[in-house]
């Protein structure tokens, strides 16, 4: 059996996709101030979240933009019922469009 040797870049992946933001409508929305949300279901998001739109900055300072969403769902799954208020998915023409590279 031959080893097949492939170095996968996903930031080069994901710059190919196409997003188009509804900007007066937020399709995730979290519960509460940010500041105020849960540390420990924040930090669970920013492990799973693939598009890295939960962080954390050196000074503690959390932020969230759901401009670059994929659309996984994996926040719903993770935090649905906990620290977020909204998670729908976008409405039509807006969000991402995958894209081939």
């Amino acid at each position: 059996m031959s080893k097949i040797n492939i170095t996968v870049n996903v930031d080069e992946y994901l710059a190919v996709n196409k997003y188009e933001v509804d900007e007066g409508n937020a399709h995730i929305e979290l519960a509460g101030d940010m500041q105020e949300v849960d540390d420990a279901e924040f930090d669970k998001l920013i492990k799973v979240c693939p598009a890295a739109l939960y962080k954390r900055d050196e000074d503690g300072v959390k932020s969230f933009d759901y401009a670059g969403c994929l659309e996984c769902g994996t926040c719903r799954i993770i935090c649905g019922d906990t620290i977020l208020e909204k998670w729908t998915f976008p409405g039509p023409t807006m969000g991402v469009e995958y894209r081939c590279g």
